[in-house]
């Protein structure tokens, strides 16, 4: 089994480093020790900071990739018009299994994240700055730093700053989870998606990017964007931090240069000379067979390419001795844990789906296959964030990348090979508290049912209790009974007393006891044989 990986493994660098320099000396950059090493940085103006990083192609390094030089301007545009000041957060949540770039950074360069935040905050006339970190020692890192720099969140600061501590969750890390959290709610995604750019935090705009994201900014900022340039493509100058984990003999991470064969980082780590799949972009990301891997070099639009995703920077190699289904099978289950439990797509899909790809291996045969596909068809650009696109992005890719291993389990007795656990995971995600009902995604002890004889595709049910109702290529229901979350009661009542053919009902959940006849409704599997198995419970 591989352990989960710690918080500062490894590191290296390939050509001259870059965010990295300085490593060599110490084990942390204290303010001293980095401007000995980075120098002095001069402000500048947020035209001239939106115009550099246009000019060196920076992009978010946190996974979406999102222009840096648009979000600049559109802070900025929206804080003039509406006559506010803007705040500035790092997004520091790290929070997947298979990443460490971004803690490494915190902790052992912890000044240089700050030094791009500060250029964007004195740019923009900000008075607020927010760290989001979710790890004890990024915690202590950054909470040193500020106090370095004489920043404290004091009312008569010129520059309100503060670390903001969260759970290690997979939704924690995202944007909306983030500044829900600064704005002293739960870290979950609120369930609407609205620009940070515009409306962040306390409802003013927020210039909020990923923490190895403003630690490049600091760099093309000291050595403008002609030697920055000089590193790297043309296309995508600079450096990139990847984690590379997996099947390997050292984890680690490491700082390259774009256009560095992916082969050769493999290589450093001590990946397997011929893997069966290399995963790329962690657990959002997307699988790349043996061969591909020869064809791909590190960069954003060359994983693309060839079928592959930067994403969050991460690598996971796995060998030939090792079940690629039964890997990718650990890795849903994780993901499913990780919902936020506040809609359909995430808290019922993404378990569904992972039943299903558990199918697959047992032996479940093409429809098992099939109900997989349609789940994971069905979540995405439906949930509340990104998580279930994500996951759905990991699932389809699975699929896509092992056919022959997808063969052997879907029509024959399985690959025959066992399960290492190579790619690494985290304990189990646990239960996220403050969801909007007050109490959680457990289960509330009731069921909701839907009666065929009077339901007639309004679909009503489904725009209500998304938590629940999913539609099918036929527009009714694909569910015809359901556990109620307990966070999403009073929806289902709504439901119940809106349904136009009044074909909606709930009752006591009566697991364990003989069911009633009519209780006993299949569900409509959209001719998928394990339809029921895969998205009715």
């Amino acid at each position: 089994m591989n352990e989960a990986l710690p918080d500062v493994p490894e590191v290296r660098v390939v050509g001259l480093p870059q965010l990295t320099s300085g490593f060599d000396l110490v084990e942390r950059l204290d303010l001293p020790m980095h401007l000995k090493v980075h120098g002095p940085l001069e402000p500048m103006g947020g035209e001239q900071l939106a115009q550099l990083s246009e000019r060196i192609g920076l992009k978010g390094r946190g996974g979406a990739g999102f222009p840096f030089h648009k979000k600049l301007r559109t802070v900025a545009e929206a804080a003039i018009k509406r006559g506010v000041r803007p705040v500035v957060v790092v997004n520091g949540s790290e929070d997947e299994p298979a990443c460490r770039k971004d803690t490494v950074l915190i902790n052992r360069a912890p000044h240089l994240i700050l030094d791009g935040a500060l250029l964007c905050a004195e740019a923009m006339g900000a008075r607020t700055l927010v760290i989001g970190v979710t790890r004890e020692s990024t915690q202590r890192s950054m909470e040193a730093a500020l106090a370095e720099r004489g920043l404290s969140n004091g009312r008569r600061s010129a520059l309100r700053a503060r670390v903001q501590r969260n759970p290690v969750r997979m939704v924690t890390g995202a944007a909306a989870s983030l500044i829900r959290s600064i704005d002293g709610g739960p870290a979950i995604p609120p369930g609407r998606k609205v620009s940070a750019s515009r409306s962040g935090v306390g409802g003013a705009p927020t210039l909020l990017s990923n923490a190895e994201t403003f630690a490049q900014l600091a760099i093309a900022a000291r050595i403008g964007p002609e030697r920055y340039g000089n590193t790297g493509l043309y296309d995508e100058p600079g450096t990139v931090m990847l984690t590379v984990s997996g099947a390997v003999a050292r984890p680690m991470v490491i700082e390259v240069p774009t256009g560095v064969p992916l082969r050769y980082v493999l290589q450093l780590a001590g990946a397997p000379p011929v893997p069966q799949g290399v995963l790329t972009g962690g657990y959002h990301g997307k699988w790349i067979d043996a061969a591909t891997v020869d064809e791909a070099i590190v960069s954003r639009n060359s994983l693309q390419q060839v079928g592959g995703s930067l994403g969050a920077g991460a690598i996971l190699p796995i060998g030939q001795d090792t079940c690629p289904l039964g890997e990718s099978l650990r890795v849903a289950q994780w993901l499913a844990e990780e919902s936020a439990g506040q809609c359909g797509p995430c808290y019922l899909g993404l378990p569904a789906a992972a039943r299903g790809l558990e199918d697959i291996l047992n032996g479940g045969g093409p429809a098992a296959l099939e109900a997989v596909k349609q789940v994971a068809k069905n979540v995405k650009r439906r949930g509340a964030c990104s998580h279930p696109d994500g996951s759905a992005m990991f699932l389809e890719s699975t699929v896509k990348a092992f056919t022959d291993d997808l063969a052997a389990h879907v029509l024959g007795n399985g690959c025959g090979r066992p399960v290492e656990g190579v790619l690494p995971l985290l304990a189990g995600g646990g239960t996220p508290t403050g969801i909007p009902g007050g109490g959680g995604n457990g289960p509330s002890g009731q069921k909701i049912f839907v009666d065929w004889t009077l339901c007639r595709g309004h679909g009503l049910c489904a725009d209500i209790l998304p938590e629940v109702f999913q539609l099918g290529a036929d527009g009714f229901p694909t569910v015809a009974q359901a556990e109620v979350p307990r966070f999403a009661e009073a929806k289902a009542v709504r439901a119940v007393r809106r349904c136009p053919a009044l074909a909606l009902r709930i009752e006591e959940d009566t697991r364990g006891q003989a069911p009633a006849p009519h209780t006993s409704l299949p569900v409509l599997s959209q001719g998928q044989g394990r339809g029921r198995r895969a998205l009715g419970r």
